[in-house]
């Protein structure tokens, strides 16, 4: 059975690898049109989801970084900690921001334009988020990684940010409902938080925690 585990680890490395490369590189373009969308229409929903996706190269880089070591135990679990940590300092710093531009945005009734390359980047991260996420899940599950499990449950929480920000793109296109962006960015706030103050502490969210346990 050992024999089975060290021949299926590298492979599953090298699969983990792969992820976190398409992971940066989607997530540096996705980030980009994002927030030069978000500027454009003046969207604070749309350019925090773009800061979002930025932070998601974060996390997809420490999770390169944590695999290249991989064969050392104690370095591993060094690094899983860190990962955590950093990640985590970096979504309570987008949850202040969102909050502080949604607030300031709503208070001073600064009605966003309508952005049709927001609608179609958010339908797009709809379809292939959960895909990633799925396969980070398996990698995770393979290499007993509550990083890993982490990584994935932030690409799950993407996809839930996708549905919120079309939610508000939409109304504010079709109906002109432009607070329904700062609302839906609003919204976004408590999740990223929680995330984050889990991430700061090193705490693996209990999803992952029950992955690894069933792995």
């Amino acid at each position: 059975m050992a024999t089975i585990y060290t021949l299926e680890r590298p492979a599953a490395v090298l699969r983990g690898r792969r992820l976190e490369y398409f992971t940066v590189v989607w997530n540096m373009l996705e980030g980009l049109i994002a927030v030069a969308s978000g500027i454009i229409a003046g969207s604070i929903s749309l350019v925090g989801f773009g800061i979002d996706s930025f932070i998601e190269v974060t996390s997809g880089s420490v999770l390169l970084w944590r695999m290249s070591v991989d064969s050392d135990v104690r370095r591993r679990e060094t690094n899983e900690r860190r990962a955590l940590r950093i990640v985590g300092a970096c979504f309570l710093f987008l949850a202040a921001y969102i909050a502080y531009d949604s607030i300031f945005d709503l208070r001073s009734k600064r009605a966003p334009e309508h952005s049709v390359p927001g609608i179609v980047l958010a339908c797009v991260s709809l379809v292939v988020m959960p895909i990633l996420s799925r396969a980070k899940r398996r990698v995770g599950l393979a290499l007993d990684s509550a990083a890993m499990h982490a990584d994935a449950k932030q690409t799950e929480f993407c996809t839930y940010l996708s549905a919120i920000l079309l939610t508000g793109l939409l109304l504010n296109a079709f109906f002109g409902l432009w607070r329904a962006d700062p609302l839906a960015a609003l919204i976004m706030v408590p999740i990223i938080a929680k995330e984050g103050s889990e991430g700061v502490r090193g705490k693996a969210c209990d999803d992952c925690q029950i992955g690894i346990a069933e792995g």
